[in-house]
């Protein structure tokens, strides 16, 4: 497993000579290993927003991937399921996937490699030692093992200022953590506007159903109220498929009138995430959400429309990725990002990285880990370095062979610049941004 050091490699003495093929085969795989990533996408949370953050055994197995394969084997019906408790769940999948049948999935791979990790027996009968071991566990302490695991030194949350949970939290002061940033997350904003904006209403913005009146002003002082108290590096949506823009919706006007003109204001970048088809078999609850090929031309627009903004993007659709490529090489204020959600597979990984490092060199972030749980960052993040470690030998390679010598330090610096300093210099993150505010 990765380990988070500033020592670097023995082999290391000579990082301005030029290396074989073999030694850039070595080099690469050892400057993966001892580089820490920044995660840059997830669902985690420092430990001052509570029980929000979600770790340990039983939330590991009944994370919304696995649920999704449990129904394929199981006889149990999805209504059964969820009458279940927390720990029933977690017993049927261990049972279902990882006793009864072969844990060969990714998914069910990677609680293998978490189990493995703690030292703890990924064939065991039953849960009682995994349970017995997270249950010892502090959470603040466990967080740093996981992170030196993981191979990261921090994480970027996904913040909901209209979560009924989490709100109180920040209102009242949510304590910092080095570890973690603030984003500042709008799906309820731009997507559930109708089912919302009385929230907003209840807390002191003079908002409308409709958006009359003053309710785009009043937005973007509500949007400004929380940058002010979370500090985020970035804000950011998920759209449909469907999504367009323009658009003549109240969502295509908040995006256009309030939220893209205060990313301007406040110099924060807007991550877009597009694609998903949400609950296409809303029985089996967060697991039922699907993938559509989006029209990239609303991106395009966004990007013309706005050239002074930065933009980060994931694409969710695996038809959709040449394109988003070319987008990438016509607009300069456009971060591509990660492979989201159901293109987090080896094999799809590598076809859209080797793709991005064709088009793009390394002006793009390769991954994010989009966890929900924490301890997935270690599989996770130990499959991304399995992936990329072929992926960049054969870059190098190449550019060998056409003649230009390579070192281990270019391998070193460009690894440092796709896994930390685009994120970085993009988001500011060293000029103070992200730093959660107390106040």
């Amino acid at each position: 497993m990765p380990s988070i050091t500033s020592e670097a490699p023995a082999s290391t003495r000579n990082s301005s000579s030029p290396l074989t093929s073999e030694q850039i085969r070595i080099a690469v795989d050892e400057e993966l290993q001892r580089t820490p990533f920044i995660d840059i996408h997830t669902h985690l949370f420092m430990p001052s927003l509570g029980k929000l953050g979600l770790w340990g055994i039983d939330e590991l197995l009944t994370y919304h991937y696995l649920e999704a394969e449990l129904f394929r084997f199981a006889k149990v019906t999805p209504d059964e399921y969820w009458k279940l408790t927390k720990q029933g769940q977690a017993d049927l999948i261990w049972q279902t996937l990882f006793i009864q049948n072969r844990p060969i999935s990714e998914s069910t791979r990677g609680v293998v490699a978490v189990l493995k990790a703690f030292g703890l027996d990924p064939s065991a009968k039953d849960l009682t030692q995994a349970r017995e071991f997270f249950g010892k566990q502090e959470v603040s302490s466990h967080i740093r093992r996981v992170f030196e695991l993981a191979g990261i030194s921090e994480a970027v949350m996904t913040n909901d200022p209209l979560d009924p949970e989490e709100a109180p939290l920040w209102e009242h002061g949510a304590e910092p953590n080095d570890q973690f940033h603030a984003v500042l997350r709008l799906d309820r904003i731009l997507n559930k506007w109708p089912e919302h904006w009385q929230v907003l209403q209840g807390k002191g913005y003079n908002v409308e159903a409709q958006l009359g009146g003053q309710s785009i002003t009043e937005v973007r002082r509500f949007l400004s109220d929380w940058v002010k108290r979370m500090n985020p590096v970035y804000m950011a949506c998920s759209l449909p498929d469907t999504f367009q823009y323009p658009e003549d919706s109240l969502r295509g006007r908040l995006l256009k009138e309030a939220v893209i003109p205060s990313c301007g204001e406040h110099n924060i970048p807007l991550s877009l995430m597009i694609g998903p088809r949400y609950q296409v078999n809303p029985a089996i609850k967060l697991a039922g959400d699907a993938v559509g090929k989006a029209n990239l031309r609303a991106l395009e627009h966004i990007l013309v429309e706005f050239p002074k903004v930065r933009f980060l993007a994931s694409i969710l659709s695996r038809e959709n990725q040449h394109e988003f490529c070319v987008y990438a090489r016509k607009f300069a204020n456009l971060m591509p990002f990660g492979c989201w959600w159901f293109l987090n597979q080896p094999s799809i990984v590598e076809e859209i990285t080797r793709e991005r490092i064709e088009m793009l060199g390394a002006s793009f972030i390769p991954q994010h880990s989009d966890a929900r749980v924490l301890e997935q960052v270690i599989y996770k993040w130990r499959n991304t370095r399995r992936t990329m470690g072929p992926i960049f030998t054969n870059t190098y390679t190449l550019l060998a062979e056409d003649g230009r010598a390579v070192t281990r330090e270019d391998i070193r610096d460009d690894i440092k610049l796709l896994f930390r300093t685009n994120f970085e210099r993009w988001v500011n993150l060293r000029d103070g941004r992200g730093l959660v505010s107390a106040a």
